[in-house]
């Protein structure tokens, strides 16, 4: 029969203007059958189809038809029974949806499934009785149960016939609904006494080729005569039932009457129908006629509802009439959300409108109660967007920020308009993926670190950080030391830069006396592409360490030379003898310095000043204090640990310089006189010797005034002024002298005056014996014979201050 089915079988494909394609196939064709190629009836080419990534979607077609990506073909998946699919319901058609990606499409595509005759008729019992009355007149009816044939069309069931004729002739009628009524009619008054009982086949015949047939033995028991047949008040009953009713609700009550009397006019209520199980949902009281609900009544399902009844006498008599029940929808089903494409991941530079997901929102429910609206609930960068009746569109609304937010939990809500109004909800996770939108941001915008000087090459300074509000990839910083220099040096051999952690290292041991700070730029660079960037300003500050000692400015000491400050026994108490003057290249506290007298041959006679360095007399000078007096002053810095100085300062307690002459030359210094030391006294004796003969007469002519220029010589207390060498200055500006000292050399205007060009601040003799001529003092003789008098064989230095 399936073999012949496929001679006639013919694909139509329909491609409508709105978009829709439409086949027609028959039902029981073979798994792998082809239904139709899809591409080309689509216009579209196969590799469409496999870059799109084609599939089926469809609600609650089964999974009967199938998608070949690679051919573009429509195929037959699983076995299609119309009969189980539609029932009786013409047409019968599959729908379901054609979806592509990149970019987004569907196509709705129909195929029509068409019966073949592959049911015979059947009827719900296989024998029936009748009790029929010898006085049934001729014409009497007797209405049979009909056959039912699953197939429909021509395939369904086609005409009766009724065997043997001798009693009975069969009649058949369509009613209004197009159902067929089949009655048995008299056509031959029957005699209890020749036969009691008569058998009789009743049999269905279906249109289809080849045609099939059901049977029912019919069974005729003749009784005595029952001349009155019930009669319903209503060939036509009416009523109305709220689906979800409960179990019991009397949806209707029927009356027929009949004007025997006795068992002849006792009436029987019951439901002929065989179909649709109407059985199963309403049941009819046999007596009284009332038909009850004993089963669940869903509006989705069934609309409405035709019982057929049916009233029986006892004597066999029957009559019949139909009760439509009308269902009442309520809204009793929530919208059904049905995801059919969407994306896990957009890009965050997605342009507005995109589509994200596409969704199917269907309501079972009718009229309001399946009118359905669908929104989103948050404050979110994306829009629902209706496309066709009942499909909607997730789209992008407006600009996406991975950095504000990376994933977005989306729920999509759809109420329908009933009362009370019933909504389903559906969550979507969207992940925004990165795009490298953001540069490296430092935790400052500029850096300043402390390193003490002295430090090992390869120290780690100090961190610097920058972080990047992308992700992975875009988000890896790495920081280059960019190109610079400090004093023309490069600054890459000052520090480097770690890459990876931005750490910080010396690449040398800083002097803080060469170098106090520096600055350099470190660029801190992402891993995107292309890669972004941005600049800190970094500061080094070099912190001093207490790593010079203080430095002996004035009294010098030099290898050869004996510098005696002079007191005069006259001394009053606090008597300026000298001041010690000491400079530290350090800075801060590591060059406060302070002066202390270690050691002193008379410790009672002076005092050093602890923070200026100057030397005075504790008390009143006697005669019975020795003429050579020698101080050792120390100076200290005020580091951590103190690092000092020493100096030796040799004083002369005299009234005048010859006095003394002979005392100088017992001192001693650190480090043993030079050999020719006694030559040069020796000489010096000699030359005095001599001028002192030759300036004789004129010593005696000027005696007066020699002996005035004596006292002023005497009493003048020469300044005491620092002594500095040449040019020294504090290029750092962190010492003790701040300033720039210059040098003046004073001598007498006249070699046979004791006058000396000076200041007249702070006064005070010095004596300086230098047998061997060096340092400072022996470019002063160079100009200058010692022994310009001959009584005066001392030179007298000044140094002015400027």
């Amino acid at each position: 029969m399936k073999g012949k089915a496929l001679l006639w079988f013919v694909l139509v494909f329909v491609r409508s203007v709105t978009g829709q394609i439409s086949y027609t196939m028959p039902e029981e064709m073979k798994k792998g059958s082809l239904i139709g190629n899809i591409a080309q009836d689509l216009g579209l080419e196969t590799k469409r189809f496999i870059s799109g990534k084609a599939r089926i979607y469809t609600r609650d077609s089964g999974e009967f038809i199938e998608l070949n990506r690679d051919r573009g073909v429509l195929l037959v998946k699983d076995r299609i029974d119309r009969e189980a699919l539609c029932k009786q319901m013409m047409p019968c058609a599959l729908h379901f949806q054609i979806i592509l990606e990149n970019p987004m499409e569907f196509y709705t595509v129909t195929v029509q499934i068409t019966d073949i005759n592959d049911n015979a008729p059947t009827f719900e019992k296989e024998r029936i009785t009748f009790k029929v009355r010898e006085s049934a007149v001729i014409g009497a009816q007797f209405e049979l149960e009909g056959a039912v044939d699953l197939d429909v069309g021509i395939n369904d069931l086609h005409r009766y016939e009724l065997k043997p004729t001798d009693n009975f002739a069969l009649k058949v009628h369509n009613n209004a609904d197009g159902k067929e009524n089949v009655e048995m009619v008299l056509q031959k008054p029957l005699d209890r006494e020749k036969q009691d009982e008569i058998s009789l086949v009743l049999t269905a015949f279906d249109g289809g080729e080849p045609q099939m047939s059901g049977t029912m033995l019919v069974v005729i028991t003749v009784l005595d005569a029952n001349d009155n047949a019930p009669v319903f008040t209503q060939q036509i009953y009416k009523a109305t039932v709220i689906e979800n009713s409960s179990k019991g609700t009397v949806v209707a009550t029927v009356t027929a009457s009949d004007a025997d009397q006795g068992s002849n006019g006792r009436i029987t209520y019951s439901i002929k129908n065989t179909l649709n199980n109407i059985k199963k949902v309403f049941e009819i009281n046999k007596e009284t006629g009332e038909v009850t609900l004993i089963g669940n009544v869903d509006f989705e399902e069934s609309r409405d509802f035709q019982i057929n009844l049916r009233a029986s006498d006892d004597g066999g008599l029957t009559d019949s009439c139909k009760l439509i029940v009308d269902v009442q929808d309520v809204n009793d089903n929530i919208p059904e959300i049905n995801i059919m494409s969407k994306s896990n991941m957009i890009s965050e530079d997605a342009k507005i409108n995109t589509v994200v997901t596409m969704i199917n929102v269907e309501d079972k429910d009718t009229g309001s109660n399946g009118k359905v609206q669908c929104y989103l609930e948050e404050n979110i960068p994306f829009m629902l967007k209706p496309s066709t009746d009942s499909f909607y569109s997730l789209v992008t609304d407006s600009d996406l920020d991975r950095e504000k937010s990376s994933e977005y939990n989306i729920t999509v809500t759809c109420s329908d308009e009933g009362v009370p109004s019933l909504s389903s909800s559906v969550n979507l996770t969207l992940r925004i993926s990165d795009v490298n939108d953001n540069e490296p941001v430092f935790e400052r915008s500029s850096y300043e670190a402390y390193i003490v000087e002295n430090n090992p090459p390869g120290l780690s300074i100090f961190t610097v950080k920058a972080t990047d509000a992308d992700w992975n990839q875009n988000a890896r910083v790495s920081y280059i030391l960019k190109d610079s220099s400090v004093h023309g040096v490069p600054i890459s051999s000052y520090v480097s830069v770690s890459a990876d952690s931005g750490v910080i290292h010396a690449v040398r041991s800083f002097d803080y006396e060469q170098i106090k700070d520096f600055q350099f730029h470190v660029k801190a660079q992402d891993g995107g592409s292309p890669p972004l960037s941005s600049n800190v300003t970094v500061k080094i500050l070099i912190q001093d360490q207490n790593d010079n000692p203080p430095q002996v400015l004035y009294p010098v000491q030099t290898g050869g030379s004996v510098v005696a400050e002079m007191v005069p026994r006259s001394a009053d108490v606090g008597y300026l003898v000298t001041k010690v003057v000491a400079v530290d290249v350090d800075s801060g506290q590591n060059a406060w310095l302070s002066y202390k007298l270690q050691k002193s041959t008379d410790r009672a006679l002076f005092e050093v000043g602890l923070q200026n360095g100057e030397i005075r007399t504790i008390r009143q000078v006697t005669d019975k204090d020795a003429v050579k007096q020698r101080l050792t002053v120390i100076v200290e810095d005020n580091g951590q640990p103190s690092r000092s100085a020493t100096v030796i300062v040799n004083v002369a307690v005299a009234d005048s310089f010859p006095g003394v002459l002979s005392e100088f030359t017992d001192f001693t210094h650190d480090k043993e006189y030079n050999d020719n030391l006694t030559f040069y006294l020796v000489l010096a004796l000699a030359v005095v010797s001599f001028l002192f003969i030759t300036c004789l007469v004129v010593i005696i002519s000027v005696k007066i005034y020699r002996w005035r220029q004596s006292r002023i010589l005497y009493h003048s207390n020469l300044p005491v002024i620092p002594y500095y060498p040449p040019r020294y200055s504090d290029t750092l500006g962190t010492g003790t002298l701040p300033h720039v000292y210059n040098y003046e050399v004073c001598r007498t205007t006249d070699s046979r005056k004791s006058d000396c060009k000076f200041g007249t601040t702070s006064r005070q003799n010095v004596l300086i014996m230098d047998p061997s001529s060096t340092g400072t003092i022996q470019r002063v003789q160079n100009e200058k014979s010692i022994l310009d008098e001959p009584d005066s064989p001392l030179e007298v230095s000044y140094i002015k201050q400027l």
